[in-house]
């Protein structure tokens, strides 16, 4: 019997429990999924919490996952019994060592990444991919403001902004952080706890403000990094760690100067299959061209999925978490 992480309500990481858990055979269109890792990402917990609703319960978490295609329902045409793929996004239930997943979800993986790699990457990567070519298409000499730089999508993001000829100015919380960042691609660092960012940011720009801020803070960093942008500048409010963004009134963005605002996620941008490809084939040759590198610095069993919550929540964790899957 395969096991997954269930949960019965939710709560703190301790409704996080390890169970047996039967997929049943696919359904039209479903394959069954060996995974081999699965991915750690702050959107579990919001599905944890309830933040996000995640559905019916009990409910297994999870939006990111690697493994092998076991078998196959009937109607499939994507992928073939034997394949290595990879995905993120709905329908949630990656922490399981087996389950049933469409298959139009999925992508095929090139023979140059690992499953451990995709696992670390599809989500967050695939995020850096729709902020910086869908939400606000970054060109050479932009000028860019990216929140917890040091985290998973930051430092994806850091790096494929670089390549594109971005100028990137990263906040982080520690002075580890911040040359994690550094190694990844932010021309500059902020240590968010010690300096005023705003003060930096227009310090750094000579006054004239960042093109675009990425921001996954949410609460806490949203206000002032209105105050960090150019005129006719983009903020990308794409999370909220620290807690949602409070409601504005939209004149606001006309007082600080004709601002864009957009709250994007990644299910819109990948919800048609031909965009989904796109943006993991753009993903996939970042990688193999050594323009970015997948960074993974935690690595937990997914048994010990509660371990690994409690340690994102309280920041202990670097770069990209991925469950390893017996």
């Amino acid at each position: 019997m395969s096991h997954a992480i269930v949960m019965h309500q939710t709560g703190g990481p301790e409704v996080l429990q390890w169970k047996p858990f039967d997929p049943g055979p696919p359904q039209e269109g479903e394959v069954i999924l060996r995974h081999e890792a699965v991915g750690l990402n702050f959107i579990d917990v919001y599905h944890r919490t309830g933040l996000y609703p995640i559905g019916e319960l009990p409910a297994t978490p999870g939006m990111e996952g690697a493994g092998t295609v076991e078998q196959l329902g009937t109607g499939v045409t994507e992928v073939a019994v034997g394949d290595r793929v990879a995905y993120a996004g709905l329908p949630p239930g990656a922490y399981s060592q087996r389950r049933r997943i469409p298959a139009h979800r999925l992508v095929k993986l090139p023979a140059g990444i690992t499953a451990s790699q995709a696992a670390a990457m599809m989500l967050q990567g695939m995020t850096a991919r729709y902020l910086l070519i869908g939400c606000a298409a970054i060109k050479p000499k932009d000028v860019i403001l990216l929140h917890a730089a040091a985290g998973g999508v930051g430092l994806i993001a850091s790096q494929w902004a670089k390549h594109l000829g971005a100028t990137v100015i990263g906040t982080v919380g520690s002075p580890a952080k911040a040359e994690l960042a550094r190694a990844h691609g932010c021309d500059h660092t902020i240590r968010y706890n010690e300096e005023n960012f705003v003060d930096r940011v227009r310090e750094i720009t000579s006054g004239r403000g960042v093109d675009v801020v990425y921001d996954s803070v949410g609460q806490a960093t949203f206000l002032p990094s209105l105050d960090c942008l150019r005129p006719m500048g983009t903020m990308v409010s794409f999370g909220q760690s620290s807690g949602p963004v409070a409601p504005i009134d939209p004149g606001l963005l006309a007082a600080k100067g004709s601002l864009f605002l957009t709250r994007p996620s990644l299910m819109t941008y990948t919800a048609d299959r031909a965009d989904l490809l796109a943006h993991a084939e753009d993903l996939f040759g970042v990688v193999l061209n050594g323009a970015v590198k997948v960074d993974v610095r935690q690595t937990y069993p997914l048994s010990q999925a509660a371990t690994a919550h409690r340690d994102l929540e309280a920041r202990k964790t670097q770069g990209s978490s991925v469950f390893l899957v017996d």
